[in-house]
């Protein structure tokens, strides 16, 4: 047998509704490890909502005995630039599987869905802190991402 040993313990899928809680469990303990402010519950309405939503999609990783080990959420919206595009908004895998092809594996089903929405470039926004912790900026640019030298700059809009 050639390849990666570890490909055939894990499946990427669609996430639907009845995979809620296990979405939830997955982005809550990734926003945890990661120091982000947003909590559980407000975690839990909005994969709810990206469950729903057109132009949205949430994948899960899951083990072979059915065990959640990784998350992607990736939307879509239209440009000027790029017309459609997509972006990787959150890719988190359990310490304990990483290295093993699941990121891997999720980013490869996330450009597969971004292609089949007829997106022609897909995102993904690096914070420094995560970078510096987990190389991410080596890590996507030897998955085909290349570094636009643009910087996100983020003005929050209170209601």
């Amino acid at each position: 047998m050639t390849g990666d040993p570890n490909a055939a313990s894990h499946v990427v899928r669609q996430a639907q509704l009845e995979d809620l809680e296990i979405a939830t469990d997955l982005a809550s303990r990734f926003y945890t490890e990661e120091g982000y402010a947003t909590g559980r519950d407000q975690l839990r309405v909005n994969l709810r909502k990206l469950l729903e939503v057109p132009g949205a999609e949430v994948l899960v990783a899951v083990t072979r005995d059915g065990k959640a080990i990784g998350l992607a959420v990736a939307t879509t919206t239209f440009g000027l630039e790029h017309r459609r595009i997509a972006e990787l908004q959150d890719l988190y895998v359990l310490p304990h599987y990483r290295g093993g092809g699941v990121g891997d594996a999720l980013v490869d089903a996330v450009v597969a869905w971004a292609r089949a929405c007829c997106c022609e470039a897909l995102d993904v926004v690096i914070d420094a802190d995560g970078d510096a912790r987990h190389g991410l900026s080596v890590y996507y640019s030897r998955r085909g991402f290349a570094d636009q030298r643009r910087r996100l700059l983020t003005r929050p809009i209170n209601a």
